[in-house]
């Protein structure tokens, strides 16, 4: 392999896609990024419309290389990594999507799951690792095969294929000559057998999503094809997929049982390897790590759904700060946040209290409480809630030395700091925060031999900060109790709404 070769990953998330070119030591060399928009047909509904996520990520790709500075010959493999559980269905034949993107942040498959809590919570937990919860795909595809007029006429006839947005980018990239998914993906979905590593009648019946509009599940780093040379200008090998959050703890090169790391973006969502046996654990999801070499590393995952979009919901609804990042000087101009407690529910709960109906709340509101101790209140919130995930690892027998961070909000020193102290843990962020982005290279990458071995890519990894907790124990665990009475407060609100009818 020449040296003057790169590695491209394709990272398409909730709120932008992305492209990153990386080198050998890895280096970033260039990037593009472009925002698409975000559509809320109705209150706890999210989608987004495929047409412009696919123009935004070809977009983001072209100025990638224009920001390198070099033609798409020079890419030597294609990485992709996406926001796992968004859905999108589209015609075999037109390649034309037949509904928005379902986003993973929906909510309006809360009925169907409080069914399927009810009546298949043991067969959906001991096969797929997860909690039926509107978070997944499934739900997502049932109900647009029941909602969208013919859909499920159309799917039952072998129209209309389904896969979340990796699948769709990779569809699209080979020119519908690929329809495909990764493991790790596809342990997303409600409907996949993370251990047998293939979709699963009984949830398939369950669920009434037909087989033949599912991608093929493959491993996570293998060529899966070739980019047609008239969108890129090159024949590309795509020779890695992987979900960004997997994508993120092998980006952190945590190859190791017990290595753990929580990205903080739109939400913040905590991995721990576990290697490679599945773990059952009531609180945590169990999912695919990644696939390789024949060999699947499993991770138990903590799902945080809100915790940077608590600080945009503080600058775009409540106007308390003008950018996002002023937040950090805001918050850190009081000492505390005097007894001010946030819970950012704003659509509903993940893991450890898997509640659809929880609502946000702000408690212990005073005439002396004023902008930045609310402000310090909802960065405290991503900490605690973080929390609550190592809480439940612990349960599950896992022990963490340390966690290491990457993601948007991981940038912001306070946060890190009280993350450190509301922990107890030692916090460690990396030279390159762009972990998501850097794991699909890495998987591309080993798959055409661009790097050798994961104990090359362990010798690659540079912490750039460290943060060690300075907060006494019993400090630490008086304010953590308060947390959860606050979070006892917002649980189950949306019931309360509904039967006043004010939702």
């Amino acid at each position: 392999m020449k040296n003057d070769r790169y590695i491209m990953a394709l990272d398409e998330g909730t709120t932008s896609a992305r492209a990153v070119i990386f080198d050998r030591e890895p280096s970033i060399v260039g990037s593009g990024q472009q925002e698409f928009s975000q559509i809320y047909p109705r209150p706890g509904w999210v989608e987004h419309d495929p047409e412009e996520v696919w123009a935004a990520q070809l977009t983001a790709i072209k100025n990638a290389l224009k920001s390198a500075r070099i033609g798409p010959e020079k890419v030597a493999a294609i990485g992709v990594t996406n926001q796992r559980e968004t859905i999108i269905l589209w015609d075999k034949t037109t390649g034309k999507p037949v509904y928005n993107a379902v986003v993973w942040q929906c909510r309006r498959t809360a009925e169907l799951v409080d069914e399927l809590k009810r009546n298949y919570w043991d067969t959906f937990k001991s096969k797929t690792g997860l909690i039926p919860d509107s978070y997944f795909s499934g739900p997502k595809v049932k109900w647009l095969l029941e909602n969208v007029p013919g859909l499920r006429e159309r799917a039952l006839k072998g129209e209309i294929l389904f896969g979340t947005v990796d699948t769709f980018i990779i569809w699209r990239l080979t020119g519908g000559r690929v329809h495909a998914i990764d493991y790790s993906n596809a342990s997303r979905t409600l409907l996949f057998n993370i251990h047998k590593l293939c979709w699963d009648q009984e949830l398939l019946e369950i669920l009434g999503v037909p087989e033949s509009m599912l991608p093929e599940p493959k491993p996570s780093s293998q060529v899966y094809g070739y980019t047609e040379p008239k969108l890129l200008g090159a024949s590309i090998p795509i020779s890695g997929d992987i979900g960004d959050q997997q994508a993120a703890l092998f980006g952190q090169a945590a190859f190791k049982e017990g290595m753990a790391k929580c990205t903080y973006g739109t939400g913040s969502f905590l991995l721990v390897n576990i290697g490679d046996t599945p773990r059952e654990t009531g609180k945590l999801l169990t999912t695919v790590a990644w696939c390789m070499g024949g060999k699947v590393t499993y991770a138990l995952e903590g799902s945080i759904f809100i915790s940077g979009a608590a600080i945009q919901w503080l600058k775009d609804s409540l106007g308390l700060i003008r950018d996002l990042s002023e937040i950090e000087v805001l918050a850190s101009s009081v000492r505390g946040s005097e007894g001010v407690f946030f819970v950012p529910a704003l659509v509903g709960l993940g893991a450890p209290y898997w509640d659809q109906y929880a609502r946000g709340l702000i408690i212990g509101l005073t005439r002396g409480a004023g902008r930045a101790h609310i402000a310090r209140a909802v960065l405290e919130s991503i900490a605690y809630l973080t929390r609550d995930v190592i809480e439940a690892v612990r349960e599950a027998g896992v022990e963490i030395s340390e966690l290491r961070v990457d993601g948007g909000a991981s940038k912001n020193n306070l946060l890190m700091q009280i993350q450190a102290d509301i922990l107890g843990l030692r916090i460690v962020r990396p030279r390159i925060l762009e972990t998501t982005s850097l794991g699909a290279a890495y998987m591309a990458g080993l798959a055409v031999g661009y790097w050798s071995s994961l104990s090359e890519i362990s010798s690659m990894w540079r912490a750039e900060r460290i943060f060690e907790p300075t907060m006494g124990s019993c400090e630490r665990n008086r304010m953590y109790m308060v947390w959860k009475e606050a979070v006892k407060r917002s649980l189950s609100w949306a019931k309360v709404l509904k039967e006043a009818g004010l939702e």
